[in-house]
C-alpha cells in the first residue's frame, strides 16, 4: 500500500470518526431516562421506552463502530494495515474504503458469518 493510499484511508477513517462521534453525541440526548412521573399516556409512555431502547442499541453499535475505527487509525502506519487478520492477504481497497475498520476479506468474512 502506497503512501497515498494511507492519506486517503486516514482522511476516510477521521470523516467516519467525526459522523460517528456526531451520532453519538444524538443518540445520548435520546437515551435519557424517561421519568415515571411524566405526564404522557399509557402508549406514548410505552412507544419512548421503546424507542429509547432501540436508540440505546444504537449507541452501543456507534461506540464499538468508533472503537474500530480509532484501533484501524493507530494501526494505520503499520506494515499489515489492509490486510486480513484471518488469511494475510490483502484486503480490496474498495472494501477499506467502504470499512475502514474492517481486518477481514470479504472471504474471510463470508466464512465467519457462516
Amino acid at each position: 500500500m502506497d503512501k497515498d493510499q494511507k492519506a486517503l484511508f486516514e482522511e476516510t477513517i477521521k470523516k467516519k470518526m467525526n459522523t460517528i462521534k456526531e451520532d453519538i453525541s444524538a443518540y445520548e440526548r435520546l437515551t435519557i431516562p424517561i421519568a415515571p412521573d411524566n405526564a404522557i399516556g399509557r402508549l406514548t409512555r410505552m412507544e419512548a421506552i421503546a424507542s429509547k431502547s432501540i436508540n440505546e442499541t444504537a449507541l452501543k453499535n456507534a461506540r464499538e463502530t468508533l472503537s474500530r475505527l480509532e484501533r484501524a487509525l493507530a494501526k494505520i502506519d503499520r506494515p499489515d494495515f489492509g490486510l486480513c487478520m484471518e488469511c494475510g492477504e490483502p484486503i480490496p481497497s474498495a472494501r477499506l474504503m467502504i470499512l475502514p475498520e474492517t481486518g477481514l476479506c470479504v472471504q474471510c468474512a463470508e466464512n465467519r458469518m457462516g
